[in-house]
């Protein structure tokens, strides 16, 4: 487990990136597509907020061991995307804004004993407290790609991209994904997925790209076809961490 102090900074630093990518939005851009086939800016502005505030849910239940009032299901969670994804930039970034402090408060607040109480996803599989920072900064990191306002894969950490790709990894090889190794390049680090299948090398950063349903890049490698990736995240398997 990565201790959870660490994992608050990671997550902070990512929410400061993102603010400052979001900070002269103007209501043209937020009305422009993102990356995100369907969605708007400000579908995936909308879409963080909202995933902050479920991740601050889980964090009051943890610390408090009482659920904070109503949990927003998956309908509830669209019906909020749908109504919220046309306001004007300026409301788009000073909710998530507000969002993001709530989550940074409440884990500051979480006592280390805490830390270990399972939680739930939405989808129903469990995990420790922790994993909840974790969850937050993937979804930071990855839909600020997704924004499209310049902030690329070539701009993740060494540890995000390291951390995200044993996590999913080990969640491929429990699946029977198609690929045999990934192998960064960049990392001296390799994955051994499967008996059979291709071995795609690449960048880390362009495997965990690819891996995410991001696109496959011209600088991965593979002696095969590309298999195309499942839905990204999935739960992780236990105890990869």
């Amino acid at each position: 487990m990565t201790e959870p102090t660490v994992l608050l900074d990671d997550v902070r630093a990512s929410a400061a990136c993102l603010s400052a990518t979001v900070d002269a939005l103007t209501d043209r851009e937020a009305r422009e597509p993102s990356a995100l086939a369907g969605w708007s800016r400000g579908h995936v502005l909308t879409h963080l907020a909202r995933s902050a505030d479920v991740y601050c849910w889980l964090l009051t239940l943890a610390r408090t061991g009482t659920e904070p009032g109503p949990r927003a299901d998956a309908t509830t969670l669209d019906r909020l995307l749908r109504e919220g994804a046309g306001r004007d930039a300026a409301a788009l970034v000073a909710d998530l804004r507000r969002s993001l402090d709530r989550l940074l408060d409440e884990a500051s607040a979480v006592p280390a004993e805490r830390w270990s109480v399972l939680v739930s996803a939405l989808a129903g599989w469990r995990h420790p407290a922790w994993f909840t920072l974790h969850r937050a900064r993937r979804e930071l990191e990855v839909h600020h790609v997704d924004l499209d306002l310049g902030h690329i894969p070539d701009a993740w950490s060494v540890g995000f991209v390291t951390g995200a790709l044993d996590e999913t990894a080990a969640a491929l090889a429990a699946r029977d994904f198609a690929v045999a190794r990934i192998e960064a390049t960049d990392l001296d680090r390799a994955w051994t997925l499967a008996a059979t299948g291709p071995t795609v090398t690449g960048p880390g950063h362009v495997l965990l790209a690819w891996l995410a349903g991001r696109g496959a890049d011209a600088r991965l490698r593979s002696d095969a076809p590309l298999p195309s990736p499942p839905a990204w995240p999935q739960p992780p398997t236990p105890g990869w961490r």
